[in-house]
């Protein structure tokens, strides 16, 4: 006997209490450790975030990609050392086609149809991501409000359905939309009529989109079958479907040509494509989590176990 308590006889809720009274029994003693780990914690993000923020007012160009480097590739490890073959093999699609996609983008000359290609792939990936992002959402409300009992499915399983659709949207919503940002800059600079900083190297005709360097061949005032011409504040004209693919998936908001800031909200007249722009804002506030959370948080690891705290 010797006082031992057989855990096979104890209840779930005895053998929490158990578990809890046993994890309180190795930390006595240890709340001033904790407190100096809180505090090295929140020191940390404190400093990561200005640093974070400086490097990025100063060299956006190197801080994208880093971000974009670390977003890519950080997930394989993890993949591959939990054995995440679904996600490793989505991944593996979703690499070699935008691989191919951004090695078109930096061709030099630039195909007049691969501007439409680039936008037509990341605009898929872009819907695609919100549709996930919205049923992995609902599919956690659903769990949460108990709805899951009246289909009978279990808790467990409609909330892990949530999390991996939710995850899956917002991960690839970022990577997209990241990608998509390198690609139009590389053509844009490419076709001439746009650069980073500094002025066109080509003069913009009024036939001429901006976008894609090819012909306008649809007037303002009229329909046509395929697609739209639209025309911005600063009066520069575009194919409809470059205009919002540089806007909405490429994150520009200035004109292609003039850099004149772009109003967004005329743009998008319609109240069901305003979420999707507000969806676009979200994954670029979640970026700095996915990609330099793990960071911060692998920093503070370091420095608690240099100091011996545990």
């Amino acid at each position: 006997m010797g006082g031992k308590i057989s855990h096979t006889k104890l209840s779930e809720d005895d053998e929490w209490s158990f578990q809890q009274e046993r994890l309180y029994k190795v930390h006595r003693g240890h709340e001033s450790m904790h407190v100096e780990m809180i505090l090295i914690f929140l020191c940390a993000l404190v400093v990561a975030q200005v640093v974070l923020v400086q490097w990025r007012q100063r060299h956006g160009r190197s801080y994208n990609l880093v971000t974009l480097l670390q977003m890519w590739v950080v997930p394989l490890y993890f993949t591959i050392k939990l054995y995440w073959w679904r996600f490793l093999s989505m991944w593996g699609i979703f690499s070699v086609i935008t691989s191919y996609i951004l090695f078109r983008a930096t061709r030099k000359p630039l195909s007049g149809r691969t501007p439409r290609l680039v936008y037509k792939w990341f605009l898929l990936i872009y819907k695609l991501s919100y549709a996930f992002g919205v049923v992995g959402y609902l599919a956690i409300m659903f769990t949460m409000c108990g709805f899951n009992l009246f289909f009978k499915i279990k808790a467990r399983d409609s909330m892990d359905f949530g999390i991996v659709s939710l995850f899956y949207g917002l991960y690839y919503g970022i990577m997209g939309r990241d990608f998509a940002e390198i690609c139009s800059d590389y053509m844009a600079s490419t076709i001439g009529f746009y650069s980073i900083s500094g002025m066109p190297t080509r003069s913009l005709s009024h036939n001429i989109c901006a976008v894609c360097g090819q012909k306008i061949i649809v007037d303002l005032d009229e329909e046509g079958l395929i697609e739209s011409t639209y025309q911005l504040s600063c009066n520069h004209v575009f194919h409809e479907f470059c205009i919002r693919g540089w806007c909405i998936v490429g994150k520009k908001q200035t004109c292609p040509y003039c850099k004149e800031k772009v109003d967004l909200k005329r743009m998008i007249s319609n109240p069901w494509e305003r979420t999707h722009f507000l969806y676009g804002q979200i994954l670029d506030w979640l970026r700095y989590l996915v990609a330099w959370q793990p960071v911060v948080i692998g920093i503070v690891q370091g420095i608690n176990y240099s100091l011996g705290l545990e």
